[in-house]
This record gives structure tokens, C-alpha cells and sequence, in this order.
């Protein structure tokens, strides 16, 4: 697995996870859609965690800068 976000893209996932939570926590949603919610929130956290999104691979975005050589 070769990781496919960068550190924005793992940041916003995060900040929207959290914002899931606090809205689930509070009791703004319920009923289905908060579990829909709640699922969104852990995948985004767990693909925040490794840094890989699996739907990202089949239409080939990677957010992850890449270094470049510097040759002396």
C-alpha cells in the first residue's frame, strides 16, 4: 500500500471527523443517518491513520507531494 494522501487531505479528513463526533456526542443527529454519520467519521479516521484511501487508487488521485532528486 503505498500511502496516496497528504498531510491537507489527512488534516480536513480529521477536522470532519471530529465534527461528526460532536454533532453525534451532542445528539444534532440521530436515527440512521447519524449511523451513516458515524460511519463516514471512522473511515475517515482510519484513512487519515494510514495515510492510503482506497477509493482514491481506481481513479488514480494522489494527494501526496512527491519529493523531487536535487542532483549536486
Amino acid at each position: 500500500m503505498t500511502k496516496n494522501m497528504g498531510t491537507i487531505d489527512r488534516l480536513i479528513r480529521i477536522i470532519l471527523a471530529v465534527i461528526i463526533v460532536i454533532l453525534l456526542l451532542n445528539g444534532s443527529v440521530a436515527g440512521t443517518f447519524a449511523l451513516v454519520l458515524g460511519v463516514f467519521a471512522a473511515a475517515f479516521l482510519g484513512t487519515s491513520a494510514i495515510g492510503w484511501c482506497p477509493l482514491y487508487k481506481p481513479m488514480n488521485i494522489n494527494t501526496k507531494r512527491t519529493q523531487q532528486k536535487q542532483d549536486s
